[in-house]
């Protein structure tokens, strides 16, 4: 008889528990909470809080009546799952469908599977690209957000974001720098303080990167998979950029126009669906980097994380098995 149970990740290896790390991380949002509550007012706290207490009861009505196991809202994880998918969708979402989406995101991402631990897909994007393939007119219609100081940016209720005007414009035949020359076009510094349309909590480089640098200190997260997933994809995107700078963006605004960022520290990095060595997490930020790009550049939607880090959840069980880490006193065979 086995005296050992091995349980899904993840796996506590020193001070960190699961309510610690997972605390942690909603710290770690806070910055980005402040700005999206700023730029979009009421509408940004009503998503939050709609979704964060739609996915902490369904995650207990789950455990309640049908697996009947032990509750663990208190875990944090649900409460995670709630401000992420709350920041990948506009401020003005219906509250019905922002149910909806909590209970794919919990119901089908991470319960259907046992819960936390051994989900193989991040709930949250889960959630997240189901709501984005049923309401895509409801999902894409971003808030114009207000200016950081006096009136506001436009008169327009709502507009595109800034990968969808590139990513129109081109279709459209116009160059890069036409597009950016456009009165219209946030830039560089709105994308980094938050002055653009788009979902919640991918319009503000700068909060994320803070709550970013917290995760790195606290070592909640380590760097393998955000150094493999931005390197692979300024190099990849540096590439086409300097092959023809007038069809494709700099790596620069690929970093900070979009989802990137928040993919990268905050749903990437989920310590269940990412591999476990530090090897497998290089591969699988490389792969999700380039994916990144490869939808952005070719593919039907302006924007790529999220399918790209899906589809890097669905390969980490074969980059777990490609690349185990060394059981302590394994004997390594030579010749």
């Amino acid at each position: 008889m086995s005296l050992l149970t091995v349980s899904g990740s993840p796996h506590v290896h020193d001070h960190h528990n699961v309510k610690s790390i997972m605390y942690g991380v909603v710290i770690a949002m806070i910055p980005a909470i402040f700005v999206s509550v700023y730029f979009f007012g009421l509408d940004a706290a009503r998503v939050i809080f709609i979704s964060v207490i739609a996915c902490l009861f369904f995650e207990w009505a789950i455990q309640k009546y049908l697996i009947k196991g032990p509750i663990t809202i208190d875990d944090g994880s649900a409460l995670i799952t709630g401000v992420l998918l709350a920041f990948n969708v506009p401020s003005n979402l219906p509250a019905w469908i922002l149910v909806l989406g909590a209970l794919v995101s919990i119901g089908i991402g991470k319960m259907s599977f046992g819960g936390l631990g051994k989900n193989p897909f991040n709930p949250a994007l889960v959630g997240r690209v189901f709501l984005l393939i049923s309401f895509p007119v409801q999902m894409t219609s971003w808030p114009m957000p207000k200016a950081l100081f006096g009136p506001a940016i436009t008169d327009a209720i709502t507009g595109p974001t800034t990968l969808g005007i590139l990513k129109e414009g081109l279709r459209a035949g116009k160059t890069v720098q036409e597009l950016m020359a456009s009165p219209n076009f946030p830039g560089y510094l709105n994308d980094m303080i938050g002055a653009q349309a788009g979902s919640m909590g991918e319009i503000s480089a700068i909060a994320l990167l803070l709550g970013a640098v917290y995760m790195l200190l606290r070592k909640i997260i380590t760097w393998h998979i955000p150094v493999a997933y931005i390197g692979s994809a300024v190099v990849f995107s540096g590439i086409l950029w300097l092959i023809d700078p007038t069809h494709y963006i700099d790596p620069a605004m690929h970093l900070l126009a979009g989802g990137m960022i928040l993919g990268v520290f905050f749903m990437a990095t989920d310590m269940v669906s990412s591999p476990m060595s530090a090897m497998g997490q290089i591969v699988f930020g490389v792969g999700a980097g380039l994916l990144t790009i490869i939808i952005r550049v070719w593919g039907a939607y302006p924007e790529g994380v999220s399918f790209a880090i899906l589809i890097m959840n669905a390969f980490t069980p074969l980059i777990n098995i490609a690349f185990k880490p060394k059981r302590f006193g394994e004997v390594v065979k030579h010749g």
